[in-house]
């Protein structure tokens, strides 16, 4: 097969849960999907939500340029339905491709606001994920209104120490309904969350996130789980997305033995960091 174009895009972690509060905040690590347009059809796994067929719907839909014949060829390692925002970096990764085969020169903005589409079409989000979108095309975080499109939504960012390191708690796939009732009933906290990103503490956002997110859903283990790390001296710990996953941040030399407390509890983690502005450039070079 021969390779047309390629786009590359991160996953990422919550700092702040759009659902709860309307305003929404992620920030990239080093998890990447790289999807591959290839000169012939080719099956694609794990695309629970036919998430290309929206993508490709929404580029046809713009009036795009596009092969007559194609396929999709996708690798990851980003764990897909545990809230580490894979539907964005999938379908921005997509969309990098088709902007890559075609010669179209699209904006990070304009794929963020494909990728919204795609994904609500795919039912893949409620929101639409601008938040996670923005932390899969670019470094840093972003609060994010995601009633706004991509190049309007921004209402405040930020960097993170690249230096730090990121664990991600891996728990299994989701298994629940979220439910919009259940986040707004824990506004109080989301709003803490909010302040605190404001103020410019993005990392104890992420902190006070991560409790609301566990009551929410009733996931009383990962409220444990993120005290614990806390207490073995992380910087930050909660709840990823909508969950399961758990994202804690921590300087590296303690990144060891806060992963054998976890594994110690018969669960496995992930070592990164924060998306690189230096993996940025490579991406537009």
């Amino acid at each position: 097969m021969k390779i047309l174009g390629s786009g590359k895009a991160n996953g990422a972690i919550s700092i702040l849960h759009a659902v709860g509060i309307g305003k929404g905040c992620s920030v990239g690590i080093q998890l990447e999907t790289k999807v591959q347009i290839v000169d012939e059809p080719n099956k694609v796994n794990g695309d629970m939500h036919r998430l290309l067929d929206s993508v490709e719907y929404f580029w046809r839909k713009e009036g795009l340029p596009i092969p007559d014949e194609f396929g999709w060829q996708v690798e990851s390692t980003i764990p897909i339905g545990q809230g580490l925002k894979s539907s964005s970096a999938l379908s921005c990764a997509a969309f990098r491709a088709l902007n890559s085969c075609s010669w179209t020169g699209l904006s990070n903005s304009e794929i963020a606001d494909l990728a919204a589409k795609s994904q609500i079409m795919s039912k893949c989000t409620i929101t639409g994920s601008m938040d996670d979108n923005w932390a899969a095309l670019e470094p840093g975080w972003k609060l994010v209104d995601p009633t706004m499109g991509a190049s309007e939504s921004i209402i405040i960012q930020g960097k993170m120490d690249e230096s730090l390191s990121v664990l991600v708690c891996l728990r299994g796939e989701r298994s629940l309904e979220i439910s919009p009732k259940r986040f707004l009933e824990q506004r109080q906290i989301f709003e803490r969350a909010l302040a605190s990103i404001m103020s410019g503490s993005p990392l104890d956002s992420l902190s006070s996130n991560g409790m609301a997110v566990s009551a929410a859903t009733d996931d009383h283990q990962a409220l444990r789980i993120s005290n614990l790390c806390i207490a073995s001296g992380s910087i930050a710990s909660g709840i990823s997305g909508s969950g399961p996953a758990i994202a804690i941040v921590c300087f590296e030399d303690d990144a060891e033995s806060i992963s054998a407390i976890i594994e110690e509890m018969g669960l496995l983690t992930i070592q990164t960091r924060f998306a690189s502005s230096i993996a940025t450039v490579e991406e537009v070079a």
